[in-house]
């Protein structure tokens, strides 16, 4: 059945979308293919690949992603084994008219014919992807069951071949776990599999300059998401709460209690209702690890290379140098502690510069030519020596939760319900641009779109009403997407998405210039 939902305006205007939807008969695929709902998922990313790989002309066009496995608008499969397509067409054209015959060709003839490839998968294929959801499924439940907040399986290729292609290096150095930290896990198909089980409390990544210390933390971050198989990650899984936090000069902040981290600042702003147009890469950073633990995140992934130093560290010169009295900031190196004992918040650390934090640290893990070793002992050798450093603070205090006023969200359309994705760095609300670029666990345009509409989609269903905390409207999309993501958010708009975490969507509405937020209980 082919459904034309939207017609573009002349030849030259973006492609028209079109709908191609397969009965469970005409779909033809293996009852085993579609027994779950992570089998499912992962076969339509297989499907809309082929589909992809079978168009062989630029007037088809859809939306097959990167490496990572997710549910995405453009294909999905039913419990039934039912299919469906969703892709944009390039109408021919003459002049500024559509030429009805050569659209008809491209509908009626090549679409079909393309579709009709795409599903003829043989079972090898289909076994390949459908294998690696079940095994990347049990692994993440058994690592849950373990108490772990992340795995590394043993023979992970987790550099990848540039800064814009994200597929494995060729020859890259196949992970191997140091035995200290080694842990086996069976999984159904791939049988027991060993590797690194990162534990709570405090992991610090040390090592050399391009010894692979922020390609594994690149590797944990996008753990939270499954990968293709042959992507070299497959068995790289992270607590689906993960996010990664870096500083951001500039941004804005709305109503953010960073008192912990800053307890007063010269201007004589409240810190416990810190507003900014403009904040400094400390206070951006302080805001960020704030705004993720309010949206439930109970891993943080922080590397040096992206964070604000005097935020992380204030050596035993620096603190004599610069009285206590005259520094607002309180380093994370002095809370960190408190926030994973008193909390059950957990930090991943890449760190080549700062010593101090193997004294906080639970575990040492150096890279060595892209090599993990376990140097625990020998950091805490180390720390047992005396540095002159006095801790500036002893425990950490959880942020006082907001209220997002729906109105001031609103605001941000001006009228024009329109949502336009930018890449991976922009979101534009009608007249409204959110910079989006510090939210580095958005995969691609297709997940900025699925936020864009995620907001739309909390203001028109009630989840951000006035009197939900962020948690709870968050708790309450999660609720409405988790069985049927897909179509709840294209009755919003029938583009292609893919459907985000709660992470990104808060992290998103923190970045809107127009919010306005009260303190839960004021």
């Amino acid at each position: 059945m082919l459904d034309i939902v939207k017609v573009q305006s002349d030849p030259f205007a973006p492609p028209s979308r079109v709908e191609l939807a397969f009965d469970p008969e005409q779909a033809d695929l293996e009852p085993e293919w579609f027994a779950t709902a992570a089998r499912r998922r992962a076969v339509a990313v297989m499907l809309a690949k082929r589909l992809r790989k079978a168009c062989r002309t630029k007037d088809l066009r859809i939306d097959a992603g990167g490496q990572e496995v997710l549910r995405r608008s453009s294909c999905e499969v039913g419990a039934d084994g039912s299919v469906v397509f969703r892709l944009g067409a390039q109408f021919p054209g003459r002049g500024r008219r559509i030429d009805g015959r050569a659209a008809a060709r491209l509908l009626c003839e090549t679409l079909p014919d393309v579709a009709d490839e795409a599903l003829s998968v043989s079972d090898d294929e289909a076994g390949l992807w459908v294998r690696s959801a079940d095994d990347t499924e049990a692994l993440r439940a058994a690592v849950a069951e373990r108490g772990l907040v992340a795995f590394v399986a043993d023979g992970s290729v987790l550099p990848r071949r540039s800064g814009v292609d994200d597929r494995p290096m060729s020859g890259g150095v196949p992970f191997t776990s140091p035995e200290s930290t080694a842990v086996s896990i069976d999984l159904p198909h791939a049988g027991p599999v060993r590797g690194m089980g990162i534990e709570p409390g405090v992991t610090l990544i040390v090592g050399g300059g391009f010894h692979g210390k922020s390609t594994l933390l690149r590797a944990l971050e996008a753990g939270v998401w499954d990968h293709v198989p042959g992507d070299g990650r497959e068995l790289v899984v992270a607590a689906l709460s993960a996010v990664k936090i870096r500083a951001e000069d500039g941004r804005a902040t709305t109503g953010v209690d960073v008192h912990a981290f800053v307890d007063h600042l010269p201007s004589g702003d409240d810190t416990r209702h810190f507003t900014t147009e403009n904040a400094s890469g400390s206070t951006s950073q302080a805001a960020a690890i704030v705004e993720a633990l309010e949206a439930g995140s109970r891993l943080l992934l922080i590397d040096e290379d992206t964070a604000a130093t005097n935020l992380m560290i204030r050596d035993a010169r620096m603190q004599e140098l610069v009285a206590k009295e005259r520094e607002p900031l309180t380093p994370l190196v002095d809370l960190i502690r408190s926030m994973a004992d008193d909390h059950g918040v957990s930090t991943v650390l890449v760190m080549g510069g700062s010593g101090d934090y193997m004294d906080v640290a639970d575990r040492v893990v150096m890279m060595d030519s892209y090599r993990p070793q376990d140097v625990t002992a020998r950091a805490k050798a180390l720390a047992a020596r005396p540095t002159g450093r006095v801790a500036e603070a002893d425990a950490f205090t959880m942020p006082r939760p907001r209220v997002v006023d729906p109105r001031s969200v609103s605001s941000a359309f001006r009228g024009k319900q329109k949502i336009r994705a930018g890449g991976t760095d922009s979101l534009r609300f009608g007249a409204s641009d959110v910079d989006v670029r510090a939210v580095e666990q958005i995969t691609d345009q297709s997940m900025t779109a699925g936020i864009g509409l995620a907001v739309e989609a909390a203001l028109r269903r009630g989840w951000i009403d006035g009197q939900a905390t962020v948690s709870e409207a968050m708790d309450r999309m999660d609720a409405a997407l988790e069985d049927d993501g897909i179509a709840e958010l294209l009755k919003i708009r029938n583009v292609d998405l893919a459907v985000p975490r709660r992470h990104e969507v808060a992290a998103t509405l923190n970045r809107m210039r127009e919010l306005h937020v009260r303190q839960y209980g004021e």
